[in-house]
């Protein structure tokens, strides 16, 4: 057992993705003539011709920002998968500014998800809060206009991602620009400094590598700074964190924290904690947020630990203070059945955690429902 209140470094590879989702996804259907991406739900599923696309979107280019992974993780079963992506998004000079990262589409060709690089071209002025623009939409021509591409496109989003970030980001940037401009001049709301946009648009310019290096040097300066904070919504039983760098075959880098790590017999156990302080059980937006890092720790080789070679277990822990007991996933029924009743568990509840237990016994990961 590692000792406590300890960091690590974990060096691992992700040569493919295999993993089957046991939730039911009854997305709303769209036809494309009549779709918006403004009025549509988070996820959904869109008929053109004769093809059907999962389809989910991102109010944000940062990835901590409204659970885009749920909205992404509820696509996952469809044949072919669209994620659609502001490359930045301002809020004004009171707010925040968030640019796109390499590692995010990387992390999207990873999971075979087309990415549509948006932009929004109207807002209305935040009436709470001064300084700041909100409702923010995206251009809805643009976004169905690359659907379109999307349909005809023959090639796999591995090279679909590559060709949108060789060849169109830089002109999605300046169509950005002036979209910005226009909504300054409507609402009266200034936008940040336009010298951000331009050296981002400079590392464009200068190569892809660039960019993938600049992305990388902001993504590994947020893991440290993670590695060095816990979370209100961790509880941890151990307090050890390890810094997680993941190299996958399209030569993208994801610099990650597990929540918790814990080595017993030369096993390794990434651990990704949820937990809830109000109900028994956390919010399904944080539970498909986790499945969506069980997707990626089920899918490791070559785990090193401060360069040591481990075999690992992936967990997904979930955790509730008004819990009165705890399962795991390989419990014999009598035991789930116990910790059912102990805990006055709603036939909601108990689907939820059958459709968990189901999808860690599929995925070989462990499911473990503790009391905090």
């Amino acid at each position: 057992m590692l000792d406590e209140k300890t960091y690590f470094e974990i060096v691992a590879e992700i040569k493919g993705i295999k993993y089957e989702s046991c939730f039911k996804q009854n997305l709303k259907e769209y036809n494309f003539n009549r779709f918006s991406i403004n009025t549509c739900p988070a996820s959904c599923a869109v008929n053109i011709e004769q093809s059907k696309f999962a389809l989910s979107k991102w109010v944000s280019p940062k990835r901590t920002r409204s659970y885009p992974f749920e909205r992404v993780y509820n696509t996952l079963s469809f044949a072919k998968k669209i994620t659609v992506i502001p490359i930045i998004k301002d809020e004004g000079e009171k707010g925040d500014r968030d640019f796109i990262q390499w590692d995010t589409i990387s992390l999207m060709s990873l999971l075979d998800v087309y990415v549509i690089l948006a932009y929004y071209d109207a807002a209305e002025v935040n009436p709470r809060l001064s300084g700041k623009i909100t409702n923010q939409l995206f251009n809805n021509k643009f976004v169905k206009t690359k659907i379109k591409e999307i349909s005809n496109y023959h090639s796999s989003a591995l090279h679909w991602n590559l060709e949108q970030i060789k060849t169109n980001l830089s002109a999605i940037v300046d169509k950005t620009i002036k979209a910005y401009k226009k909504i300054s001049n409507k609402t009266g709301i200034k936008m940040h400094n336009a010298r951000g946009v331009d050296n981002f648009k400079d590392d464009l310019k200068e190569d892809v590598n660039n960019f993938m290096n600049t992305s990388r040097t902001k993504a590994k300066g947020a893991q440290h700074r993670e590695i060095l904070t816990i979370q209100p919504k961790e509880v941890l039983a151990t307090l050890t964190k390890a810094k997680m760098t993941i190299k996958n075959y399209l030569g993208g880098y994801y610099y990650l924290t597990t929540d918790e790590i814990k080595v017993e017999k030369g096993n390794m156990y990434l651990i990704e904690g949820k937990h809830s302080m109000n109900q028994l059980l956390p919010s399904i937006s944080d539970i498909k947020d986790g499945l969506l890092k069980m997707i990626l720790y089920c899918n490791l080789s070559s785990v090193f630990l401060n360069e040591v070679e481990y075999s690992i277990t992936p967990v997904l822990s979930l955790t509730s203070i008004h819990l009165k007991s705890s399962i795991i996933s390989n419990n014999r029924k009598v035991n789930i059945k116990d910790f059912i009743s102990q805990n006055s568990l709603s036939v909601n509840q108990v689907e939820l955690i059958n459709i968990l237990m189901n999808e860690s016994r599929k995925n070989n990961f462990v499911l473990q429902i503790n009391q905090a």
